[in-house]
């Protein structure tokens, strides 16, 4: 049996710095004082290309070698847009205690008992390395545009999941041998296993995925690590079990579940494990379908308790009124959180076209067809066009000034009807004009 301390996707960057460097920190002071044989950080380490000054790498650094003063430590390549190639190759070189293997390739290591790496010389031991502790099996990302070179473009996607899923089960053979021998082996990868769920709840289907679960499985290995997911997840067939450990910390608004790190115990025929929390921020989501509302925002400011948490407010308004929202307000009104983050959507305004206007005989059966595509009454259009079109605009100008002085009831037009109060506008020249300027059409004076 070995007890194994399971990391994934610490993402340092200058912008994850402080929530990084606090969870990982936490998390190695937990896995030391659980005593754990060895250390496996499965992929993406880093955010993206850093350079070996910056405190995200002098902390990455520090704390890896602290980790490595305890036990062996396993690196294995992630993404390459987060970990370009050869970022891991500084951690060869820390010297701690004990070993740091970088794994930036197809290969299996050994952890021999005296807590040293052992590394294939190809993709596979022939058999399992005398006095081996556990055997690793490392599949780290594949670069796809190898992949994409060999096979093309459209059938890269599908090929890295078809030859993965072919590597895997050629593992089968050397991890049945190492669990006879009684020794744990144990997967460790770095992708998308097809089905899974992200941290944002969303389920990754269709087959451009590096993974399935069956698969995996079908490796033969007790246990198998997974990095790049950042939802911890679990899958368990008889006793064998894959797991995403989840990212360290929360980077993104809207993450869903626990973050931490997954501390293993792993024999040649069991498998147990244990996710172990991190003191990942609180994130806070406000959304509204409108224009945010101030006094809502300050009552949830109380009852939620901000204090110290990110918060992220969100809303959306017509294009008239984006002038409405009193960001500096908002600010106010959340001034204990740790950091703010305000999205406005604008709906920009759309003009309904109504197929067939320009083709009309007559004004009213313009104002007909427009009336039928916006789903506006046309009556009350109809009225006030018949009135702009047999009252000279001095006359309806009067009757609108006498119905203010006397009331509604001295609105009356030529045919008893209540005299429209309306904005005349030039005349029509497109079929996604608007009512008003077809109505002013008919009475040119009015221009």
């Amino acid at each position: 049996m070995i007890t194994a301390a399971h990391f994934s996707d610490l993402h340092f960057s200058g912008r994850n710095l402080d929530e990084a460097g606090r969870c990982f920190g936490f998390a190695i002071d937990r896995a030391i004082e659980r005593g754990v044989d060895v250390a496996v950080i499965s992929g993406d380490a880093t955010d993206h290309a850093l350079d070996v000054h910056s405190p995200a790498v002098e902390r990455l650094a520090r704390e890896v070698r602290r980790l490595a003063d305890h036990c062996p430590v396993l690196m294995l390549q992630g993404t390459f847009s987060h970990e370009p190639p050869g970022t891991l190759a500084i951690f060869r070189l820390l010297g701690g205690r004990h070993p740091v293997h970088v794994a930036d390739r197809i290969e299996q290591v050994a952890l021999t008992a005296e807590g040293r790496w052992q590394a294939s010389p190809l993709w596979r031991f022939d058999a399992v390395p005398p006095g081996a502790r556990a055997l690793f099996t490392c599949v780290p990302t594949v670069n796809k545009a190898v992949v994409a070179a060999t096979v093309g473009a459209t059938e890269a996607a599908e090929a890295v999941g078809q030859e993965l899923a072919a590597l895997l089960a050629g593992y089968a053979p050397i991890h049945a041998a190492a669990r006879a021998a009684g020794v744990p082996a144990i997967g460790v990868g770095h992708g998308t296993v097809s089905g899974c769920v992200t941290e944002h709840g969303v389920p990754m289907a269709g087959f451009d995925h590096e993974f399935t679960v069956g698969g995996l499985f079908a490796a033969g290995a007790q246990a198998f690590m997974l990095g790049h997911i950042h939802k911890h997840q679990t899958w368990d067939d008889g006793g064998r079990v894959i797991a995403y450990a989840g990212s360290i910390g929360r980077f993104h608004h809207g993450e869903l579940g626990a973050k931490g790190f997954v501390l293993w115990e792993v024999g040649a025929a069991v498998t147990r494990l244990q996710l172990i929390e991190t003191p990942a921020r609180r994130t806070v989501d406000l959304v509204f379908d409108g224009p945010p509302d101030l006094e809502r925002i300050r009552e949830a400011a109380q009852e939620l308790d901000i204090a110290g948490a990110w918060v992220r407010v969100r809303w959306q308004v017509g294009e008239e009124d984006r002038a409405s929202v009193d960001r500096e307000a908002i600010q106010r009104a959340l001034g204990a959180a740790a950091d703010v983050q305000l999205e406005g959507r604008v709906v920009p305004v759309v003009r309904s076209r109504a197929a067939g206007i320009s083709r009309a005989a007559s004004l009213r059966e313009k104002v007909r067809l427009w009336a039928r595509v916006t789903g506006s009454a046309e009556a009350p259009l109809l009225e006030r066009l018949e009135a702009l079109a047999h009252r000279e605009p001095s006359q309806i100008a009067g009757a609108i000034l006498a119905g203010e002085a006397a009331g509604e009831d001295a609105h009356e037009d030529v045919v008893g009807g209540k005299i429209p109060q309306v904005r005349v506008q030039p005349a029509a020249t497109e079929e996604d004009t608007t009512v008003l300027e077809m109505v002013g059409a008919c009475c040119p004076t009015l221009r």
